[in-house]
């Protein structure tokens, strides 16, 4: 086993997936909710795994076959994110839309809570940006040994995703007031505009 290669690429896979982004926002509100954070946090960590393993395999490959892959994802994202973050807006603003610690009010179920975590990574072009092509040139340093660089970013991600899904329940007791509750909305809406803008002006 080779160990500076695979912490190499722990800590590399972490230092990417930290930044607040729209897979992070939508894991941690499915914590503070407590819903389906274990679908949730293992689609976005499986995801990231076929990425990773992408990226370190074959990332140049892909981008000369598919030139039209980078605007479709583009477009189609900002579109998606600008979506999702007027949901989010909606329910900054609505008083009206009670949300509680632990379930909330309106729970969202699984097959829609599911299609809109796929949705959020795989039409998120930073996605691709952060696995396949960054984490894929990292890669090349390591000539002979991209297996366990791939290996350690992959349990990076792991490690990652359930520990903002199952941690986010320590933060509950703040998010019990309405208030706090809008206020991650409004936040969640700010960071998906933010985003898309950064998608439409390339």
């Amino acid at each position: 086993m080779n160990l500076p290669v695979f912490f190499a690429g722990m800590s590399m896979g972490l230092s990417l997936i930290v930044a607040i982004g729209a897979q992070n926002a939508f894991v941690l509100r499915q914590g503070l909710r407590n819903e389906h954070v274990f679908v949730v946090s293992l689609t976005c960590a499986l995801s990231d795994a076929v990425l990773i393993t992408l990226g370190v395999t074959s990332f140049g490959k892909v981008a000369s076959w598919l030139p039209w892959l980078d605007p479709v994802m583009r477009y189609g994202g900002a579109v998606f994110l600008v979506w999702y973050g007027v949901g989010s807006a909606r329910s900054a603003l609505h008083s009206g839309t009670a949300l509680s610690v632990g379930a909330s009010t309106r729970p969202s179920g699984l097959a829609a809570t599911l299609l809109a975590c796929l949705a959020i990574t795989w039409l998120n072009p930073h996605v691709y940006l952060d696995t396949v092509v960054l984490l894929g040139t990292v890669s090349t340093q390591f000539a002979g040994a991209e297996a366990w660089f791939a290996s350690g970013a992959i349990l990076g991600s792991f490690l990652f995703f359930f520990a903002l899904g199952y941690g986010a329940i320590w933060l509950r007791p703040l998010f019990a007031k309405p208030e706090a509750w809008r206020l991650l909305e409004a936040v969640i809406a700010l960071v998906m505009w933010a985003i898309a803008l950064k998608l439409l002006l390339g």
